[in-house]
């Protein structure tokens, strides 16, 4: 499919840019190949795709600029320091234009973080795609266009506009958790140096390697420890892998996963990015962030299996095989219950009895600072929890920088302390929270029997609303990558699941299906919701035989739409492939 009429890309407006020395415009860019990267750092997927797309930014460093366009989420990723911090953070390597209004977010009709526009050497848009698995696409892309403006005379290669920012060195650079060890030790996983690091007080003791952003960190039980050969169990979150450190030598092994990251039709053989694991019922639960499921690891016999989670993103109470839940990054055991804190839907939830129960939290987009009970309380992206001496909960309010606490007896929610750097995770000592500062780099104690007023704000995401019909034709259009095509042979090789939030949105023609193309009919009596839209796709390499290779490309929406009488009867949401527009 070609462009008909070609569709000149928009200039790149926003508050400013991080990683390159002044503005760049798309004008600047003529004769380079540019992939705009629409992301948010609070996004797993978005997170998935920085790292996908390394290799084709290494491959293409001559013709083709990467430019993330950092398009926030939640209030504190509007935050420029926030934002300075999390590029980072996560080594972004390519010029970032800060568009906290999105503006160029909506300039290019994005609906999902992440969304990737190409964009050719003469200034139009050739393709969209949406979600994760889409770097082999990209690359096939790009070579062609290569080919095709080296042909024409219109390519231009050129030196990088990115200039790295210059890092500060600390001793700690963005830990994630910490667990204290036998010995009065504390073991911190130091995500922004790769390593796990053991401290003596403040005093480093060693450093760990081989890790990549290792995020929850568990101590076994004495005796599994002495008969399995390991004491902790690492969530090696980039790596996608559990890791076991043998204490005593430092040594360092591979429990889990084999270094890729799991896709959809995958076996437990892979995982995908584990953020943080616990002991509980005789096994390691696995708060696999990269899936929003839990998964739990034996290691007694390495079985890994999935104990919860649809791997659809929300936030959806019930049995554990029907729940959602939506990038888990914080477990802490209490009993019977295993307490977990659920960072996009700026959640506390807990699991007990083959369910799963809400107890703070309203959905993908309803966040806040606020104290008070179910219908009041709000969280702001919380990525720790643990439990308390008095048997209440404390969350690592992240994006709110505060230490709250849960008490399940009365179901309200207070403030312990405020003004933290994106707190992430806690260890309890007696009566002290020793608090793991992840922007400030640093583990702060926190008395408990301190109390502070919450900023008693509440919000939701900022994104456009979408006027739509009664009836609503849904597309999410997929085109396969040049050197490859939809391969059915063995059953159908695309999936789409349409829910919404409230469920009475939608009269007839949610659920599960194989074609790409969906008639929805939508209640006006409920007037207005969230459509959730799951998609993925597999293509294979055309030539087939042994060693072809097959990808899957895959993506969540959450649309906020409205109905009125004059909205659109038509919703693309692409998936991926060249542009129709």
């Amino acid at each position: 499919m070609s462009a008909t009429p070609r569709v000149r890309a928009p200039e790149l407006r926003g508050r400013g840019w991080l990683n390159t020395d002044g503005p760049l415009t798309l004008r600047e860019l003529r004769g380079r190949i540019v992939l705009l990267d629409f992301w948010t750092f609070c996004c797993i997927n978005c997170l998935h795709v920085l790292d996908e797309l390394r290799e084709v930014e290494e491959e293409f460093a001559d013709e083709l600029v990467i430019i993330g366009v950092h398009s926030p989420k939640f209030v504190h990723e509007a935050d420029p320091v926030a934002l300075a911090a999390a590029v980072e953070r996560y080594a972004v390597a390519h010029p970032v234009l800060d568009d906290p209004e999105l503006i160029t977010w909506q300039n290019y009709t994005a609906r999902a973080w992440p969304t990737l526009v190409l964009i050719d050497p003469e200034g139009y848009v050739v393709a969209h795609y949406a979600g994760e698995g889409h770097a082999h696409a990209i690359s096939a892309m790009v070579r062609e266009l290569v080919a095709t403006h080296r042909s024409k005379g219109t390519l231009q290669p050129g030196d990088s506009p990115y200039v790295p920012p210059e890092p500060e060195r600390t001793d700690l650079r963005f830990p994630a958790k910490a667990i204290a060890l036998p010995d009065g030790h504390t073991l911190v996983a130091d995500a922004g140096h790769h390593q796990v690091v053991e401290l003596d007080g403040e005093d480093v003791v060693r450093r760990l390697d081989g890790f990549r952003e290792p995020n929850g960190l568990c101590l076994l039980p004495d005796d599994v420890a002495a008969e399995v050969g390991y004491d902790v169990v690492v969530a090696d979150t980039v790596n996608h892998r559990l890791a076991g450190i043998t204490l005593s030598t430092g040594e360092v092994r591979t429990l889990a996963g084999d270094g890729t990251q799991w896709m959809q039709g995958e076996s437990t053989r892979r995982l995908s990015s584990p953020w943080d694991v616990a002991w509980w019922q005789g096994r390691v639960w696995v708060a696999m962030a990269g899936i929003h499921q839990l998964w739990t690891f034996d290691p007694r016999t390495g079985a890994v299996a999935v104990a919860a989670g649809t791997t659809n993103e929300g936030l959806l109470d019930g049995p554990l095989e029907r729940a959602w839940f939506a990038q888990t990054s914080g477990l802490a055991v209490d009993g019977e219950r295993l307490w977990l804190a659920d960072s996009e839907t700026s959640s506390l939830r807990f699991v007990e009895a083959g369910e799963v129960h809400t107890v703070v939290g309203h959905g993908l987009f309803d966040f806040g600072f606020k104290d008070g009970g179910r219908d009041d309380a709000r969280l702001q992206h919380p990525l720790g929890v643990a439990v308390l001496p008095d048997g209440t909960i404390g969350v690592c309010d992240t994006y709110n920088g505060a230490l709250r606490r849960f008490d399940p007896v009365t179901g309200l929610v207070s403030t312990i302390a405020s003004g933290l750097g994106e707190p992430s995770g806690l260890l309890v000592r007696g009566d002290t929270a020793y608090v793991v500062e992840s922007a400030a780099h640093r583990i702060t104690d926190v008395p408990l029997d301190t109390n502070e007023a919450s900023s008693d704000f509440e919000s939701r995401t900022q994104r456009p609303v979408t006027d739509v019909a009664t009836t609503l034709q849904l597309r999410t259009p997929f085109a396969p990558p040049p050197g490859q095509k939809v391969d059915d042979r063995f059953g159908p090789s695309s999936q789409l699941v349409v829910t919404a939030t409230p469920t009475a949105l939608i009269r007839g023609g949610d659920g599960r299906g194989t074609d790409l193309d969906r008639t929805l009919e939508l209640d006006p009596v409920v007037g207005e919701g969230v459509l959730h839209v799951a998609a993925r796709a597999a293509s294979c390499d055309v030539q087939g035989g042994e060693g072809a290779a097959c990808r899957m490309h895959q993506q969540d929406w959450g649309i906020p739409i409205r109905i009125t009488p004059g909205g659109d009867a038509e919703l693309v949401l692409p998936l991926g492939g060249v542009d129709e527009n």
